[in-house]
């Protein structure tokens, strides 16, 4: 008698399990698609900036690339370990990297606000990197 309980819920378990790991695929899949674009985003930034691309994707190492980028030095690193601290540090790096890439105060806004519109922009567009504001020491 047991059984044939067992065998029915597998049985219809088996339908709606299939059902219920659609989303969790798709969703997933969004989110490996998004993260491709964005290495790729970033590793163009990273090469117009006169970095390695590579750098993009190590962990730390990327930022560092990023305050040399804006011409911060790279012992600025310990402040993103600093909490608000941080959020102060990472929109002054924001700022001046628009601003070596010949853009203005409002792409800025855009680079700390909507990074997933404007960091494309910067990476894919006519922006030039003119170097570093101030020399990058550390």
């Amino acid at each position: 008698m047991m059984n044939k309980f067992v065998l029915l819920a597998q049985q219809y378990d088996g339908g709606q399990a299939a059902g219920a790991a659609l989303p969790g695929l798709l969703m997933t899949l969004v989110y490996l698609i998004i993260s491709v674009f964005f290495i790729v985003v970033m590793w163009r930034v990273f090469v117009k900036a006169g970095q390695p691309g590579w750098g993009s994707i190590i962990p730390f190492y990327n930022i560092i690339l990023m305050l040399r980028i804006a011409g911060k030095p790279g012992w600025w690193l310990v402040f993103f370990f600093i909490p608000i601290i941080n959020i102060v540090v990472q929109i002054v790096m924001l700022i001046d990297i628009a601003k070596n890439f010949g853009r203005g105060g409002w792409f800025a806004a855009g680079l700390i606000f909507l990074p997933i519109i404007f960091f494309p922009i910067l990476a894919f567009g006519s922006s030039v990197y003119g170097g570093a504001s101030q020399p990058a020491g550390g």
